[in-house]
């Protein structure tokens, strides 16, 4: 994800708006500016607002309380976001990051409005300054007569200034302080910011500020991090910037949610000017997602060597036992260089049919488990993104805020873009877009279709992050480990659709025959088993336990896990597993090691013979590949129950081996 270092826009937060978070300022008290000048002042100076949207995609669980909103808010048509003001004849000038809010925005088009509600559509932008944050720009059609402020562009220090704007959406209104200095810009001090004490508030930006005489001298901009002042652009800097051109300057900085590594680098691009509006958007947000193609990619450079599954740090969860979770989670490295897997469920959500959906998350990025109800058809939960959205929203996990009530969505609607995305396994995720026009927000989801139903990331994001949203879950999805589960019954839906699977699963063989045989054969093991040793029915729980391991040296993600449940009943655990395990290299770590040699000398639990623990009687037997001894060894398991005796249990743990292969050294 790209984030601003400095400057005054931060591109980041969730709704990218005009608003400075400059409310509750306090404000030097000085002499009233002469009421003469304020009606020229407020016919030069004029709200920017967004036309609210016309439709809503949303279904909600119950009429939105609007008749409970403040009169202006529920009466008003438009959003109010920032403040601009005229300094000649059709010439204005507003933030660059007010003029930005309007990039592929889900509300109507910045426009400016007078006092008397009367609203102007912007017609050319002629200049932009991206690292100075502003813009200069005509009207479509301007008001009638030459409204403009007067400018000064050598104010004197320590004088009464009055700052002019948009105050949270009620109108312009004036606020007096004191200029009280000049701050080199953060970068490189190419230029000075203007700092003063005059109160500000969210939507004040953009606005005017004025000297004692009424005269124009900064745009209002941003506020202090850590003091009641805020920051202006004098104006001297709009009005000798070069005519007839957009620049681009700015530091940036880009991450992704897997380590701390933060890429920096510095923006520097131009376009020509005047343009129309969505010109302008169209040519500013393609350099925008151009440098963040290549942030990323010297980002991912940086990183190779160490980029899971490379690296020292990825050795130890190579090499481990083969985890099975039911819920999905993230493989990231930590500030000790270790790569580990991390997310943890954190809330359920029971559904109808024995269907559930529980979330968790990891930094930006929420993580779900979606389990398809019994009562819906295959076909419509793969096929059908709306479908599957829907589910999520009937568990009350999407809410709209309404005058302090919180609403329940009950569904998204049908996405706005829809497509696939194939990650570095040969895992195809289903992404959809799904607006929320009310926030100007996307949520932006990557499905991965598992036998039981969906693995899925989830994102919200502003519309003109799309891109870098995508580019993060592009990779970050290859990070995702995910046990593939399922019923038997789900199994056979998963299996008859080959677009839903995964690469690896293009090399295995899965065979039941109900009352009969399972059968599992892969290019690395092969086995079966008669419903003799346990009964093959359409609810035995298949779990692969998909893993990232080295095969000749390379990468892969392959099965290190096969586990066949009696049934899902949670007091019924018998159970059928063969799993994988691989020599550690020397030094890795001692219970690596030590499991290591207990297996490769056939010692307690891995010697045939059966073991009571849990209420459960359990035998393991290891079982290697024929020829000289290997780097790989396969454990056979099998629990039930109760107790039984040890032949018993040795016999079917020979059924479960007789037909057993291991074809990988």
């Amino acid at each position: 994800m790209r984030t601003w270092c400095e400057g005054a826009i931060r591109r980041c937060g969730m709704l990218l708006l005009a608003g400075l978070g400059l409310a509750g300022m306090s404000a030097a008290r000085a002499a009233s500016l002469d009421p003469a000048m304020l009606p020229k002042i407020q016919a030069a100076t004029f709200e920017v607002v967004q036309a609210k949207p016309a439709g809503d995609p949303l279904s909600y669980e119950r009429p939105l309380p609007l008749e409970q909103l403040p009169y202006q808010e529920r009466t008003d048509k438009y959003y109010s976001i920032g403040t601009a003001f005229a300094i000649g004849h059709n010439r204005y000038v507003t933030a660059g990051h007010v003029l930005l809010a309007g990039a592929d925005s889900l509300w109507g088009p910045p426009e400016l409005r007078d006092a008397a509600g009367r609203v102007y559509p912007i017609g050319k932008i002629e200049k932009f300054s991206l690292g100075k944050d502003f813009v200069v720009f005509t009207l479509a059609q301007p008001p009638a007569g030459d409204a403009a402020l007067a400018i000064e562009t050598s104010p004197a220090l320590n004088q009464v200034v009055y700052a002019v704007g948009n105050a949270l959406g009620t109108g312009v209104v004036i606020r007096d302080g004191l200029y009280t200095s000049d701050t080199p810009e953060q970068e490189n001090g190419a230029w000075k910011w203007m700092r003063f004490s005059a109160a500000a508030s969210p939507g004040n930006s953009g606005g005017p500020l004025l000297d004692k005489d009424g005269k124009l001298i900064g745009v209002v901009l941003m506020k202090s991090a850590n003091e009641n002042l805020n920051y202006a652009l004098p104006i001297h800097e709009v009005l000798d910037a070069p005519a007839g051109r957009a620049v681009m300057e700015s530091r940036l900085a880009y991450q992704l949610d897997l380590f701390d590594t933060i890429q920096n680098g510095q923006l520097k691009a131009q376009f020509a000017l005047p343009a129309g509006l969505g010109d302008f958007y169209r040519e500013f947000q393609s350099r925008m997602d151009a440098n963040s193609d290549a942030q990323l990619k010297a980002l991912l450079a940086k990183e190779s060597a160490n980029l899971f599954p490379n690296g020292a740090g990825s050795a130890r969860l190579l090499h481990q036992q083969t985890q099975l979770n039911g819920f999905p989670t993230l493989i990231v490295r930590g500030s000790d260089g270790e790569w580990r897997r991390v997310g943890e469920q954190t809330q359920y959500f029971a559904l109808d049919g024995n269907g559930y959906v529980a979330t968790g998350g990891v930094a930006r990025n929420g993580l779900v488990r979606l389990r398809r109800p019994d009562g819906m058809a295959a076909a419509t939960f793969y096929g059908d993104a709306k479908s599957r959205m829907d589910l999520l929203a009937r568990t009350g996990m999407f809410q709209r805020a309404v005058a302090g009530e919180k609403v329940k969505i009950t569904s998204l609607g049908k996405p706005v873009r829809e497509s696939t995305h194939v990650d570095r396994w040969q895992r195809s995720w289903r992404i959809g877009v799904w607006p929320l026009p009310y926030a100007n927000a996307f949520v932006v989801t990557y499905s991965l279709p598992v036998p039981d139903g969906s693995v899925m990331l989830v994102r919200f994001t502003p519309p003109s992050h799309e891109h870098d949203t995508m580019l993060d879950l592009d990779e970050i999805s290859s990070f995702v480990h995910v046990t593939y589960q399922g019923t038997l019954a789900q199994w056979k839906d998963f299996l008859g659709n080959p677009a839903l699977q995964p690469a690896a699963l293009r090399n295995i063989r899965i065979g039941f025959d109900y009352d009969r045989r399972f059968s599992y054969a892969s290019q690395r093991v092969a086995f079966s088993y008669p419903s003799s040793l346990q009964p093959v029915k359409p609810d035995n729980l298949l779990w692969l336990g998909f893993r990232f391991f080295l095969d000749g040296g390379k990468p892969v993600w392959d099965v290190g896990d096969v586990d066949i449940w009696k049934d899902s009943a949670s007091d019924d655990h018998n159970n059928v597993n063969v799993q994988r395990y691989v020599a550690p290299p020397p030094g890795l770590d001692d219970d690596l090691s030590s499991r290591w040699r207990k297996l490769s000398e056939r010692q307690y639990p891995y010697n045939a013979v059966a073991r009571y623990e849990n209420d459960l009687m359990m035998i393991n037997a290891v079982v290697a590949p024929a020829g000289p001894p290997s780097t790989v060894l396969y454990t056979a398991f099998y629990g039930t129950a109760g107790t039984q005796p040890q032949a018993d249990m040795k016999g079917k743990l020979d059924l479960l081996t007789k037909d057993m292969r291991v074809t990988e050294h």
